[in-house]
């Protein structure tokens, strides 16, 4: 194949088969990024969907679950399932808000607070390792192209919460 280029920028890297690879590349990275937190949730019969909630509750203490459902993209009920085994085994907690009493605040219990802490040292480990192996410029080209695929509302979430003071 002869070499694409405009402005003498290779576009090489555009080939159906390099965007293959890297398609091929997420899945599989995605698997061993999930594996080792999917572990450590298997014995507590959670799931991934525990682990996001966890994740962005400790993220944004006292969010609300009108926001964790925007983050999350599932449905209410599907959420509601899984913040009750979250109630129940007391890892979270809801609080009444402040100037709506209608919202309920999520917050992590200290024993919510261990349980994310194993499932993201466990994922640290992983990306720390990957981010040595690879080095500074790699990791901020990751990053890029990791940004360059969310859509302008995902951006916005993955920047920070917006969210009033809690």
């Amino acid at each position: 194949m002869a070499e694409q280029s405009t402005g003498g920028e290779s576009l090489l890297f555009l080939t159906d088969e390099n965007l293959r690879k890297g398609i091929e590349a997420m899945f599989f990275a995605y698997r061993g990024f999930t594996a080792d937190p999917d572990r450590i949730l298997e014995n507590m019969d959670y799931g991934r969907a525990h682990h996001r909630a966890v994740h962005f509750i400790n993220r944004s203490p006292g969010t609300t679950v009108g926001n964790l459902l925007t983050i999350l993209g599932v449905t209410k009920q599907s959420l509601n399932r899984v913040l009750r085994t979250l109630f129940d085994d007391g890892l979270v907690e809801a609080r009444v808000g402040k100037q709506d009493k209608r919202e309920r605040h999520l917050y992590l219990t200290d024993k919510g607070h261990s349980l994310e802490r194993a499932l993201s040292d466990a994922q640290r480990a992983r990306m720390r390792a990957a981010y040595r192996a690879a080095g500074p410029s790699a990791v901020q080209g990751f990053r890029t192209v990791l940004e360059a695929m969310m859509d302008a509302e995902q951006r916005r979430q993955y920047q920070g919460p917006k969210e009033g003071s809690t």
